[in-house]
């Protein structure tokens, strides 16, 4: 699975998700920020609430491929 993100405006909530599996549990790493995690503590998607004041919302749709050596 390729990683999906959402944003919802009216909420101003951010979702992205890394894996098909379903989330168990969360994880809460800093006010409005959760973690969503399986039963065996994997990390299936990651929740931002308030998204416009922790990151640039209109860049959450694109992606940056940096090739390492």
């Amino acid at each position: 699975m390729e990683v999906t993100n959402s944003y919802d405006k009216t909420l101003d909530a951010a979702y992205i998700q890394f894996t098909a599996q379903q989330p168990q549990g969360a994880i809460e790493l800093e006010q409005g920020v959760m973690l969503h995690v399986t039963d065996r503590d994997e990390i299936v998607a990651l929740e931002i609430l308030d998204a416009s004041k922790h990151l640039q919302v209109q860049n959450l749709f694109s992606l940056e491929v940096v090739e390492t050596p």
